[in-house]
């Protein structure tokens, strides 16, 4: 299985950079994962509703463009499900017993277009909290890397 993170941003600041190469580092092994930036849509500065649609408009066509045909799409979305470490686990693992890669979305600052959202295989919530997009690299790619570690039966994850 391969799984590539797709995702809708400029470039991260060090402190996020260092912490995504640390999980990315550890994870190769386990599983071969890529990450791809897609560039943000060009904003202006007080965008009105019709603005903000063009731009997920946009970065929708750049996101679907990167997929591959026959990638599952896994998209994070705050309307999304919900899952434990150990739900994610089971999920990455079904994913491998079926033989899938994966392309998982981390959208830009205006959310997803309704295209990438009724592409998407799996809808996906970090949390109820907003969280900062840069945050949320190190977030999803330490989960990516503690989950992986459940499937392989390393003991970097201590939970019940």
């Amino acid at each position: 299985m391969k799984l590539r993170i797709l995702s809708v941003g400029h470039k991260m600041p060090a402190w996020v950079q260092t912490g995504v190469d640390e999980y990315f580092k550890r994870i190769q092994p386990m599983m071969t994962t890529e990450i791809i930036d897609i560039a943000p849509a060009k904003r202006a500065k007080n965008p009105s509703a019709a603005e903000i649609d063009k731009y997920k408009h946009q970065e929708g066509q750049a996101i679907l463009a990167a997929r591959h045909p026959k990638e599952r799409l896994w998209v994070l979305e705050v309307k999304g499900k919900m899952l434990s470490t150990e739900r994610l686990a089971d999920k990455l693992g079904d994913a491998m017993q079926d033989g899938a890669d994966v392309a998982l979305v981390i959208g830009g600052a205006d959310g997803l277009s309704p295209e990438v959202l009724s592409a998407a295989d799996f809808k996906w919530s970090l949390s109820d909290l907003t969280l900062p997009h840069p945050l949320v690299r190190v977030i999803l790619i330490e989960q990516l890397y503690r989950a992986m570690s459940i499937i392989n039966n390393h003991p970097y994850h201590r939970g019940g």
